[in-house]
């Protein structure tokens, strides 16, 4: 085994190879950019080493920074996680060239299956059904919409040179492959700097299965069962099971030879995953879509189901060390299913996030594990991939391992920065879901319905109750639940009116709410309305407290129960609700269930004033915090509806902004590269003023 391992990848990943590293008494070194020099993994690991600027392409896939770093620190071997360098041959190559153990598979191995189209012609030949498409390497754009027609639409555009789901575009209408052949080359060429791309059929609802290989040097090639990965959006996964509820005995040996013979025609060593297409109608009938040549973000689902620890025997076979088991000495046992926690705003499309973490709680033990690279006080930018951590569940049965991912996802806590936690929760409760009714469409199908439109009163109740509190540190009620008017900051005297407080607040993207309070031993009555115009109060109704006019909304009684450093809790109409909270400058925010919102002051005068002539329909700004990538149009220029004006690019996906009429770009206020936070003024369309129209 060897003495030290360089890791050379960051978050999560990192994080769970250093565990392993430090179980196997192995000395771990962790590398980081200037964005991550407080990062987890570098304070777990035995010692770091900095190796660049931010952008990853000055730090992470800079391989002479990384061989570098394993020089000055003595490591004699690399593992490279998922992600930037772990399926660059160049980097396998170049690690060898340094007499550093590259923890993969050889670089022959990943020059062949990372080309999809030679991929798909090495394992056709050696017996592996493959998906109808494109053949050739390097087709034009003009040959590529060629072989669109010839397959018949809808057809899948896929770059030849990486995976996890970047730059690859569904095409249904064949007017559209022009632009789409074009979006799909940007993003290859961002992610994979390779636009290389090919062409398949598009199989409708198709489950997305794949299976876990594991390799030595001696020749011995066993897979591990199959996971299903067919719950995705915009083509990257979210949730992963194993095993798949569609696989008999019988489907799941054969699928689980053609992985290994895929294996063994591009001679691999170490962990790998064979991906498999597979109508759902008709599970017999599975194609081979591509090979990851390295670990999978989703490898815990089968480390639970089979006692192996992957990133062990990555280790073991890359020290040259014999698999110790046959085939048939492989049994899975139990089900497990993982949920990949994101950096992305469901109440705003899914967009990318960001942040700081100001509060974080993440559920493990129990039949629960939790990989993660987050801690509190970390900042979470644009710069890298979404994928923040992952929970996972394990049970006797589906059924268990279901109950308990939703426990988890609800009991997890990650405030300021919005995640698809509560989603992922809500996503798993859909009675397909739960069916084990699954392909990959599903998720952009009931998407809209598992993101709630509104913010609960109680949310609101909460905010408004805490940041009136004067002592968040103590409990404001006694054993028998009654409060003492005099420990509650709230204007209330015996014998006089009580005072009324009203507090303003908005959320993004929802209309600001306006929250009317006051309080008396009977406890606080709260009244909620929208800001706006037409939101005139109701008449006067008399509370608890006494006579009260509310804001439009109703009426409910709440009691803070307690209020015990980050955890908050509340009782609002005879349900007790419990929160997490974390103070930040902007103002609270709250977490429950697995959501999270952001509460903060709102001066609708002052917002309103801010935004005077810059706001509204002509007015474009950026949907998230990233980079704009391209700039289309320049000032003075005459553009049409729908028109393509900008790129903005965060943790690798591509956001266009479009004119929203015609009209005349008047302002433009960024170039390409230039970085943009959230809601960032970009640009002005003035519209065609109508003819006869005065000016």
């Amino acid at each position: 085994m060897f003495d030290t391992v360089l890791v050379a990848n960051r978050g999560e990943i990192a994080v769970r190879v250093i565990r392993t590293l430090r179980e196997l008494g192995v000395r771990s070194v962790a590398v980081f950019s200037d964005a991550d020099a407080d990062a987890r993994h570098v304070r777990e690991a035995d010692t770091a080493v900095r190796i660049g600027p931010a952008p990853a392409a000055m730090s992470y896939l800079s391989v002479p920074a990384l061989l570098d770093a394993a020089r000055r620190t003595g490591a004699q071997a690399v593992h490279p996680g998922y992600g930037f360098l772990a399926e660059n041959a160049g980097f396998a190559r170049a690690c060898a060239e340094a007499g550093l153990v590259f923890i993969g598979p050889p670089a022959s191995a990943i020059t062949l299956m990372g080309d999809k189209i030679r991929a798909k012609e090495t394992v056709a030949a050696a017996g592996v059904p493959v998906v109808p498409g494109s053949s050739g390497s390097g087709l034009t754009d003009d040959r590529l919409v060629d072989a669109a027609r010839e397959i018949g639409m809808p057809v899948l555009l896929k770059p030849s040179a990486g995976g996890g789901g970047k730059g690859m575009r569904l095409v249904r209408d064949e007017a559209l492959l022009g632009d789409e052949i074009a979006a799909a080359r940007r993003e290859a060429r961002s992610s994979f700097g390779d636009d290389t791309l090919l062409v398949e059929r598009w199989i409708d609802r198709p489950r997305h299965i794949e299976i876990q290989v594991l390799a030595d040097t001696h020749g011995n090639v066993v897979h591990l069962g199959e996971r299903e990965c067919s719950l995705q959006r915009r083509h990257q996964k979210i949730i992963e099971e194993a095993p798949s509820v569609l696989l008999d005995e019988e489907t799941r040996a054969a699928m689980g030879e053609a992985a290994v013979q895929a294996a063994r025609s591009c001679g691999y060593v170490g962990a790998g995953t064979v991906e498999f297409i597979v109508p759902g109608n008709d599970p017999a009938s599975y194609f081979f879509m591509e090979m990851n040549t390295r670990l999978q973000v989703e490898h815990p689902v089968t480390e639970l189901i089979t006692g192996l620890d992957l990133v062990e025997w990555q280790l073991r076979v890359a020290a040259g060390e014999r698999l110790p088991y046959e085939q048939r000495d492989i049994t899975l046992t139990g089900h497990a299913i993982e949920a990949r926690i994101c950096a992305e705003d469901p109440a705003r499309g899914f967009l990318p996030s960001g942040g700081t973490v100001l509060a974080l709680h993440e559920p493990q033990g129990n039949g629960v594990r939790t990989d993660s690279g987050l801690g509190e006080g970390g900042e979470v930018g644009s710069l890298y991939d979404p994928m923040l951590s992952k929970v996972i569940a394990y049970g006797p049965d589906r059924a268990t391992a279901l109950r308990r991912l939703r426990a988890a996802l609800a009991d997890t806590v990650i405030l300021g920065v919005p995640t698809n936690a509560g989603f992922l929760r809500r996503l798993l409760a859909h009675p397909a879901v739960v069916a084990g009714d699954l392909d990959t469409g599903l998720v952009e199908r009931e998407a809209a319905g598992l993101v709630p439109e509104g913010v609960p009163e109680e949310v609101y109740a909460a905010a408004a109750l805490l940041r009136r509190s004067t002592a968040p540190a103590a409990s404001l009620a006694d054993a028998s639940g009654w409060v003492d008017p005099f420990s509650v900051a709230s204007g209330w005297r015996l014998g006089g009116t009580p005072a009324r407080t009203v507090l303003d607040f908005r959320l993004p993207g929802h209309d600001p709410v306006q929250v009317s309070l006051r309080s008396c031993p009977a406890g606080t009555e709260l009244a909620f309305g929208h800001v706006g115009e037409g939101a005139q109060p109701p008449e006067p109704v008399t509370g608890a407290c006494g006579p009260l006019a509310p804001l439009p909304g109703g009426r409910e009684t709440a009691r803070l129960v307690e209020v015990s450093g980050p955890r908050l809790s509340l009782e609002l109409a005879g349900v007790t609700h419990a929160f997490t909270h974390a103070p930040s400058p902007d103002g609270v925010w709250l977490g429950r269930d697995g959501d999270s919102w952001h509460v903060q002051d709102h001066d609708p005068v002052a917002a309103s004033l801010a935004g005077a002539g810059r706001s509204g329909a002509d007015t474009l700004a950026a949907p998230m915090p990233g980079t704009v990538t391209v700039v289309k149009v320049a000032v003075g220029d005459e553009v049409v509806a729908g028109q393509s004006l900008l790129v903005v690019e965060a943790m690798k996906m591509e956001h266009v902004i479009s004119a929203p009429h015609a009209g005349t770009v008047t302002e433009l206020d960024v170039g390409a590269g230039a970085t943009v936070a959230m809601d960032q003024i970009l640009a002005v369309v003035a519209p065609v003023e109508a003819p006869g129209e005065e000016a």
